[in-house]
C-alpha cells in the first residue's frame, strides 16, 4: 500500500491532473452558483465577486475611472491592487466569465505547481507530497478567486531561478509579486545570497520601470498620478480596519491587547533579519531554503489583512519546511496542527461547532503557522555550518 501511494505521488502527471481538475471544478462551481449577498446592503452579486473586481478594474482603467472607488452596482468591496495588475487582467477580461475565471484559477494553480517542481534538491515524490499538502488551501484560494496561489508560485519560482543563476527571470518574479501585492517586497531578501547583485539590481530596476509603464498604454500621466494618489489613500485607510489572521490578530484575540500594527511588523522584520547576520552560511543551500520558507510564512502572519485564502502562501512555506526538515516530534506536531487547523478547519470536513466555538474566535487557523515560523527562525539561528548541506530525510523517489 505504501509503495503504491509513493508511486502515485511520485508521478508528476497525476499531480498535474489533480491540480487542473481542482482549478476547473472551483471555477465551474463559482460560475454556476446563484447570486450572493455581501455585507448589510442586501445587494446581490455573483459568487465569483473577486474575479469581477479584477475584471472590472481593467474596464475602469481604460475608461479613466478611479480604480479605488466603490462600484456597488458592479461588485462588492474595493479593488486593492496596482494599476499594473488591472492592466494585466485585461488578458482575462476579454473572455466570457466562465472561461476567464477558469484561466485565472488555472494560472494560480499551475504556476504554484510548476514552481514547486522547479525547486532543486527535492525528489519528485517530495514535491508531490508538498503539492498535495497545500491542495486544500489552494482550493480555498481558487473558490475565492484570489491571487495568493500566484504570489506563492512567484516567490517559490524566484528561489528556483536564483539557484539556477537565471537572475533576470528571478527578479521578474519578485517584482511582479510586488505589483500584485505589496508584501511581495520581502522576497527581495533572497537576493542577499547570490553573487552579481549589481545585475539583480539592474534587472529589478528594469522590470519595475517596464511594469510601471504598462498602464500608460491606456491612460495619460495625469490620470496615472491621480490613480497612485488614490491607491495610497486606500492603503492608508485600509490599514486601520482589521487585524486579520495575523500575529496582530492573534495577540488581540488571545490577550485582548490593542497592538500597534507597525510596531509588530517592525519586530517581525527584526526577528526575520536576525539569522541573516550569519554571512558565512550564505552559500549553504539549506540555509537559503529556510530563508525562502520563512519569507512565505512571514508575508502572511505579519499581514494585518491576511484572510483565510491568503494561507495558501503560508501553508506552502510550512509544507516545504516540513518535507525538507527533521521529522522530530515537535516538527511533526507543528505541521500536523497546521494541516488540521489551517487547512481542514475552514472545510466541511471539520465539525462546525468546533470551528464556530474555538477555531474562528481564537484564530486557530493562524496559530500553527505563527509557531512554525518562530521554529524556523530558531533553527536558522542555531544552524550549524558543520552539518551536511542537505539535511533531508528524503522520501523514496
Amino acid at each position: 500500500m505504501k509503495s503504491k501511494i509513493l508511486k502515485f505521488v511520485g508521478n508528476s502527471r497525476n499531480i498535474i491532473i489533480i491540480y487542473v481538475l481542482f482549478a476547473l471544478l472551483a471555477s465551474i462551481q463559482g460560475a454556476s452558483s446563484g447570486p450572493k449577498t455581501f455585507g448589510d446592503n442586501g445587494a446581490e452579486y455573483t459568487e465569483y465577486n473577486n474575479y469581477v473586481i479584477f475584471k472590472k478594474s481593467f474596464e475602469h482603467l481604460k475608461d479613466n475611472q478611479d480604480l479605488y472607488a466603490l462600484y456597488p452596482e458592479e461588485h462588492w468591496d474595493l479593488y486593492k491592487y496596482t494599476p499594473t495588475f488591472a492592466a494585466f487582467f485585461g488578458v482575462f477580461s476579454i473572455s466570457p466569465d466562465v472561461v476567464g475565471l477558469s484561466l485565472w484559477n488555472l494560472l494560480n494553480a499551475l504556476l504554484l505547481l510548476l514552481a514547486v517542481y522547479y525547486l532543486p534538491k527535492l525528489s519528485t515524490t517530495q514535491k508531490g507530497f508538498i503539492l498535495l499538502f497545500v491542495l486544500l488551501e489552494l482550493l480555498t484560494n481558487m473558490q475565492n478567486e484570489q491571487s495568493n496561489g500566484l504570489i506563492a508560485g512567484l516567490l517559490i519560482m524566484s528561489f528556483g531561478l536564483l539557484e539556477r543563476k537565471k537572475l533576470m527571470w528571478a527578479s521578474l518574479c519578485v517584482v511582479f509579486s510586488v505589483f500584485i501585492k505589496i508584501f511581495g517586497v520581502v522576497g527581495f531578501a533572497l537576493f542577499l545570497f547570490y553573487p552579481q547583485k549589481w545585475k539583480l539590481a539592474m534587472y529589478t530596476v528594469g522590470w519595475t520601470l517596464l511594469l510601471l509603464l504598462i498602464p500608460l498604454i491606456w491612460i495619460d500621466l495625469g490620470q496615472y498620478t491621480a490613480l497612485f494618489e488614490s491607491y495610497k489613500q486606500m492603503l492608508s485607510e485600509d490599514h486601520s480596519i482589521s487585524y486579520g489572521y495575523s500575529v496582530m490578530g492573534w495577540i488581540y484575540t488571545w490577550f485582548s491587547i490593542e497592538v500597534n500594527k507597525n510596531i509588530i511588523v517592525l519586530i517581525g522584520a527584526i526577528l526575520f533579519m536576525v539569522p541573516l547576520v550569519k554571512f558565512k552560511l550564505y552559500q549553504q543551500h539549506a540555509f537559503k531554503y529556510l530563508t525562502m520558507v520563512s519569507i512565505l510564512i512571514w508575508v502572511v502572519i505579519f499581514n494585518h489583512k491576511a484572510e483565510s485564502p491568503t494561507y495558501i502562501i503560508a501553508m506552502a512555506g510550512a509544507a516545504l519546511w516540513f518535507i525538507q526538515g527533521k521529522k522530530n516530534t515537535l516538527n511533526t506536531v507543528l505541521f500536523v496542527s497546521a494541516f488540521v487547523f489551517t487547512s481542514l478547519s475552514p472545510t466541511d470536513l471539520f465539525p462546525r461547532f468546533i470551528r464556530e466555538s474555538y477555531v474562528n474566535p481564537y484564530l486557530l487557523k493562524a496559530v500553527p503557522c505563527i509557531l512554525i515560523w518562530f521554529k524556523i527562525i530558531y533553527d536558522m539561528i542555531l544552524f550549524d555550518k558543520s552539518e551536511p548541506d542537505e539535511n533531508v530525510e528524503a522520501l523514496v523517489d
